[in-house]
């Protein structure tokens, strides 16, 4: 049970807002915004999903940089108010087809229509955008995406001037194409998060692969769907139970999952047999499939780090770079982070000679070095060179005092368990009938660490 929900923009003001059950203060938005915005406790950087101020507990999760904000006095379950939030986050996006600012402000009638529908009371009543359908009747005013800036997934989705097909996250599922005719095409999308930490030289500690199928589907007439994966998929180390436990007994494929989970709509029928997935997709983004993984992989980069004393005050730190995936793959976003010495007060940066793209930052607030890389192609390797100045002498070894280094990254058209849609089959309904079928691939990284 909430009490409010609301939705902020990064400047903070207030898009959405609606009060359900009038027990928490009307300024409860710029309170939270106020308090996010100067978080200082317990020496984090950011403000926690979940916290309390005064006796309101609020909730927040941020999307294409929108704060999506609920609260309420009672001591509910943080995951359940936070998997609402993201869902209430996804039906927008499903109804506008854009999520940001501009298409919220735009669509404010039709936004708070389907608020009523899916929280009445401060009670959950649906987050199905295929059953929203039926009562929510306002027709969304299209935004077009071509002259905002890409802050949704589809923006991931380039390789150098060639954009892959992107509708599937800007077109909403109730409005028609111009014309008045609706465009038939089905998206697959395979996202995977990976988790790697290195040791002081560079062999790999820990390894693992948050993964999911996701599919946004616009064919009329919701026929059926056969989605192949890889023939030697083996889900379960040896678990030795049936798929429809979520788990199967075959252990020996060449891609090996730990586990899976399906949306209720899949079918599992034929899937001990040859992997194949059947559903009737149901209207919006959805997730067909969630995996994990913890088989050796080898990961898209190598971090490798020299840090060394240049005199009583100074320290010199060298990062390098190494894409080792194929060189028609090119990493977009690239960031790499690396905490320095508390008494760190000044450093100056070497980058290679002619590169562009890229950036490198002190951060003296919290004595960070960050260096930022706007794409790597595979294959490929990059330097940086940094000069330190400390405030005082070095006591001990210097490499306890900083890293490890971090890296953050995405890398589309490429996954790394080597999970693969072999086909993607649609019932006919006639012989002409032949809709457009995207897939894409895209990793990224959910934590990327290297210690000294």
């Amino acid at each position: 049970m909430i009490s409010q929900f609301f939705v902020l923009s990064q400047r903070g003001d207030n898009i959405v807002f609606r009060d359900y059950r009038g027990e928490v203060p009307k300024g409860s938005a710029e309170i939270f915004f106020r308090k996010v915005k100067f978080w200082k406790e317990d020496g984090q950087e950011e403000a926690p999903p979940v916290f309390n101020v005064d006796g309101v507990n609020y909730f927040h999760v941020k999307v294409v940089g929108l704060l999506f904000v609920a609260t309420t006095r009672v001591n509910m379950s943080p995951s359940l108010v936070l998997e609402l939030l993201q869902r209430i986050a996804r039906v927008i996006k499903d109804y506008l087809g854009i999520l940001n600012e501009d298409s919220l402000r735009k669509n404010f009638v039709l936004v708070y229509e389907l608020l009523d529908e899916v929280i009445d009371f401060g009670y959950a009543q649906t987050t199905s955008t295929e059953m929203l359908k039926s009562y929510v009747f306002n027709e969304p005013i299209v935004v077009d995406g071509g002259r905002l800036q890409p802050l949704n997934a589809a923006a991931i989705f380039m390789q150098g001037t060639k954009r892959m097909p992107g509708t599937a996250v800007t077109k909403s599922v109730v409005a028609n194409e111009p014309g008045g005719r609706k465009r038939e095409e089905i998206f697959v999308d395979i996202i995977e998060k990976i988790s790697v930490t290195f040791s002081s030289s560079g062999y790999i500690l820990t390894s693992e692969i948050d993964g999911t199928i996701q599919m946004k589907s616009y064919l009329t007439g919701n026929p059926e769907i056969r989605l192949a994966l890889n023939e030697d998929l083996g889900i379960g180390r040896g678990s030795g139970r049936s798929v429809h436990d979520y788990r199967s007994s075959s252990g020996s494929g060449a891609v090996i999952l730990d586990d899976c989970n399906f949306h209720e709509s899949v079918r599992l029928d034929s899937f001990d047999l040859d992997r194949t997935l059947t559903l009737v997709p149901p209207d919006g983004e959805f997730p067909v499939m969630n995996y994990r993984m913890t088989q050796e992989f080898k990961p898209p980069f190598r971090i490798n780090t020299l840090i060394e004393e240049a005199g009583t005050l100074k320290a010199e730190v060298i990062l390098k770079i190494f894409a080792e995936f194929p060189s028609n793959i090119t990493a977009n976003t690239i960031i790499v982070q690396m905490p320095l010495p508390k008494y760190t007060i000044r450093a100056t940066f070497e980058l290679e000679p002619g590169v562009i793209g890229q950036t490198a930052d002190f951060k003296e607030a919290n004595k960070r070095l960050e260096w930022g890389l706007k794409k790597i192609v595979g294959g490929s390797e990059h330097t940086l060179r940094a000069k330190l100045t400390f405030s005082q002498e070095m006591h001990g070894n210097i490499t306890k005092e900083a890293g490890p280094v971090s890296m953050t990254f995405t890398i589309p058209m490429h996954n790394v368990s080597r999970l693969q849609v072999k086909y993607l089959q649609i019932a006919k309904k006639s012989n002409t009938y032949n809709p457009y079928r995207w897939v894409r691939y895209v990793t990224q990284a959910n934590s990327y660490v290297a210690r000294l």
